[in-house]
């Protein structure tokens, strides 16, 4: 019973901060290479960030690159998603991924930025 929980999101005013979190459960938590994805209405799903599972080698999408961070917790089954600096183009749902020979989901969580 594979399951990724976010919590941490909701509502903040452009240039706050949020952690979003994502606990996994029903893997081998640091055999997978944990994701952040999201998807903003209207638009398609974006890969926010990503970290790698042994070597924990970080990619950022051009467009958080500077204000978000990856960083993992293996002892934890845990996964964050620092942002700061956060704008409006960062309001979307956003989604926790595990991948090694499946890629598994998160429910999502909604993120708005507004004043």
């Amino acid at each position: 019973q594979v399951q990724l929980v976010e919590s941490g999101g909701g509502l903040v005013q452009p240039g706050g901060s949020l952690r979003l979190s994502c606990v996994a459960s029903g893997i081998t938590f640091s055999s997978y290479d944990m994701s952040w994805y999201r998807q903003a209405t209207g638009k398609e799903r974006e890969l926010v960030a990503l970290i790698t599972s042994i070597t924990e080698t970080t990619t950022y999408a051009d467009s958080v690159k500077g204000r978000f961070t990856i960083p993992r917790d293996n002892a934890k089954n845990t996964v964050y998603l620092e942002m700061s600096n956060l704008n409006a183009e960062d309001t979307a749902v956003y989604y926790c991924s595990a991948l090694l020979f499946f890629r598994y989901w998160g429910q999502g969580i909604q993120v708005t930025v507004s004043s």
